[in-house]
């Protein structure tokens, strides 16, 4: 889950970046506009993984990599 929502993140970073340096909407483009059903749902997933991503601030990594 971590893998998944951590990929997602990217994707909202680096389609960011695009609208950031070149005001080119990626995901809209790909899926047909920023009001298609499609993007929206990519958005949300985007969105709802950044919210999750928020955990991964507190996780002790080291504690994982020590068995």
């Amino acid at each position: 889950m971590n893998r998944l929502a951590l990929v997602l993140v990217i994707i909202g970073a680096l389609n960011w970046l695009l609208v950031g340096l070149f005001k080119f909407d990626l995901v809209a483009s790909i899926f047909g506009g920023p009001t298609a059903i499609l993007s929206r749902v990519v958005y949300t997933l985007v969105g709802l993984a950044g919210i999750y991503t928020i955990s991964l601030l507190f996780t002790d990594f080291r504690r994982d990599r020590e068995v």
